[in-house]
């Protein structure tokens, strides 16, 4: 009976331990800690484009805004810092899903909450995490214009 339970408990821990995050993604945590600043905003195609990000603000309001990756609980902070734009910290929280190890690209989801980290709406964005180190991060978001896709390129210096 002893064994039986002794068995019984390493099963479980290790189906526990398989469905933990990834290497891949706790790395990827603990690089994208700290404080980052929206640097450039580009798209795939040339041409002028109308777009609010993140149902909040124009390209023009989000560059340099600066951002604040707390990974341990999985919320963050960004500031809009464009005196022509409604300035101020918005809130939200986000999770890394592993998309394919071997080319490291991921799935990013971005959910704005208020303050206590509380979504009103239970909407978000799904974004690929397309490139990360220490100093450079990129976010791509595609979207359909037009009946052709567009691809938004987000891109972070820390």
């Amino acid at each position: 009976m002893k064994k039986l339970i002794t068995l019984l408990s390493i099963s479980v821990l290790l189906l526990v331990a398989s469905c933990g995050t990834s290497k891949t993604v706790r790395t990827s945590k603990r690089v994208i800690k700290g404080d980052w600043v929206l640097s450039s905003i580009t798209y795939s195609q040339a041409g002028t484009y109308n777009t609010t990000l993140l149902n909040d603000a124009s390209k023009a309001c989000f560059e340099g805004s600066t951002w604040q990756f707390v990974p341990n609980n999985n919320t963050g902070v960004y500031a809009i810092n464009n005196s022509s734009c409604s300035t101020g910290e918005r809130h939200f929280v986000f999770t890394i899903q592993e998309v394919d190890a071997e080319t490291s690209l991921y799935d990013f989801l971005l959910k704005p909450t208020n303050e206590k980290h509380k979504s009103e709406t239970n909407q978000g964005f799904r974004l690929k995490l397309s490139a990360l180190s220490d100093t450079a991060m990129q976010w791509q978001q595609s979207v359909n214009v037009s009946g052709s896709s567009l691809t938004i390129n987000m891109n972070f210096t820390k």
